[in-house]
């Protein structure tokens, strides 16, 4: 999203991170831009039983963890390494610096956070269905619209496990799996060696 050069020079420092490690925690304060370079981020939080609900997961090139930068309140969820991850940091006064300093990237910005405002809009009305056939096949189509080639007309590798297309819609495993297996046999969806394509 922002150029490795322009945050650099910015003062931003690369760090690496192994899976399972937390980046920040829910209800603290942010302290730092973070933009991945390799690997994957969740955002997520706990119900009160336990039960984990992913915000989003977030890959190479993307920004997290913006929104509350903006307007100094907590975290509202976790942020946890997926895969060992390396990503660039740059503090909070440092990023607004460089926010006023290259309008492009605040434009960047903006676009990113516009962007993700777009999913919960259209992902909303969808998890509050309460056919899981809907959550999941609107959660695959809004991934794979947004992907680099939504046009091909090739199957799309839907890059999450069946656990996370539960966290991220709030159904269960065993209903995720169940209603994949219904969709192939209904021709939306296929499963090649147990990816799902859509």
């Amino acid at each position: 999203m922002i150029d490795v050069a322009t945050l650099i020079q910015s003062g931003a420092e690369q760090k690496n991170y192994p899976k399972g490690a937390v980046i920040f925690e829910a209800k603290t304060y942010p302290k730092f831009y973070y933009q991945i370079v390799v690997g994957k981020v969740k955002m997520n939080n706990y119900s009160e039983s336990g039960k984990e609900f992913i915000q989003n997961i977030f890959t190479a090139g993307q920004s997290f963890g913006e929104p509350p930068l903006f307007i100094d309140e907590p975290y509202p969820a976790n942020a946890i390494a997926l895969t060992a991850i390396t990503l660039f940091q740059i503090p909070k006064e440092q990023f607004f610096v460089m926010l006023y300093q290259h309008p492009e990237v605040s434009i960047a910005v903006n676009r990113s956070l516009a962007r993700r405002l777009f999913f919960k809009a259209v992902m909303a009305p969808e998890i509050s269905a309460k056919e899981p056939e809907k959550k999941l096949l609107a959660l695959m189509d809004y991934i794979k619209n947004h992907s680099e080639n939504p046009l091909d007309d090739t199957p799309f590798l839907i890059p999450m496990t069946r656990q996370q297309l539960a966290d991220l819609t709030g159904l269960r495993v065993e209903t995720v799996i169940r209603t994949i297996k219904q969709l192939e046999k209904e021709g939306k969806l296929q499963i090649i060696q147990r990816k799902i394509y859509r």
